[in-house]
């Protein structure tokens, strides 16, 4: 395969974000008078966004109840958004590989644009990654094929020749209909019943150095 670019997830792929998202939920619990929850708990949730962390934290409350929660979250979220978030093990070697090879990459993640740019200034990473499409940045998200082909067209790059990695269903699905190949993150959040292999990617890589020697192998 040949490549000219790399897009990322943010949650769960590029960076390790679920300290501060558990810490923001755990804050509504307490204002809420209910216990915090335990990081095992929530964080194979993550990757799913707000809303699924939410259920997950009041699940005896109906849909329509936990909506103006969600508000609430976000503001505690925005208060400390990258205060525990660091880089997965091996992305930042990874992401030197690919600016080494003169491969620009970016992040379509369905995190609102504002919390994604902070996480990613928060990161050091303002200045490197040359496209960033959030959640809200249009009228859809993924798994729908818009947000890749956006930011493929801000990194100057065919769809085609952009690889999509991601750590959830949604982002390999994404990738597909974009026309794009995939690289399902096994080192992701995801429920135990979730089985990456099973997603249809490229290829499955267990970790960031595994990604990183396999595009190695692959042409310029």
């Amino acid at each position: 395969m040949t490549f000219r670019a790399v897009l990322f997830d943010l949650d769960g792929t590029l960076a390790d974000t679920a300290p501060d998202l558990i810490a923001a939920v755990n804050r509504i619990l307490t204002e809420e008078s209910r216990p915090p929850l335990p990081d095992l708990a929530l964080r194979p949730l993550v990757s799913k966004g707000g809303r699924a962390l939410l259920a997950r934290a009041f699940d005896d409350l109906a849909e329509e109840a936990r909506e103006p929660l969600l508000p609430r979250f976000l503001a505690a979220y925005a208060d400390a958004l990258a205060v525990h978030t660091r880089p997965f093990d091996g992305i930042e070697a990874l992401l030197e590989a690919i600016e080494a090879r003169g491969w620009p990459w970016g992040i379509v993640t369905n995190k609102p644009e504002g919390l994604a740019i902070g996480v990613v200034e928060g990161l050091g990473w303002s200045t490197r990654s040359k496209a960033l499409v959030g959640g809200d940045t249009l009228p859809v998200r993924k798994p729908a094929p818009e947000p890749l082909w956006l930011a493929a067209s801000q990194l100057g790059v065919p769809p085609e020749a952009c690889l999509y990695v991601g750590d959830d269903a949604r982002d390999v699905e994404a990738a597909k209909a974009a026309g794009m190949p995939s690289v399902a993150a096994l080192w992701g959040y995801r429920e135990a019943h979730e089985d990456p292999r099973n997603w249809g990617a490229t290829v499955d890589c267990r970790d960031a150095e595994a990604l990183r020697l396999w595009l190695a192998g692959q042409g310029t």
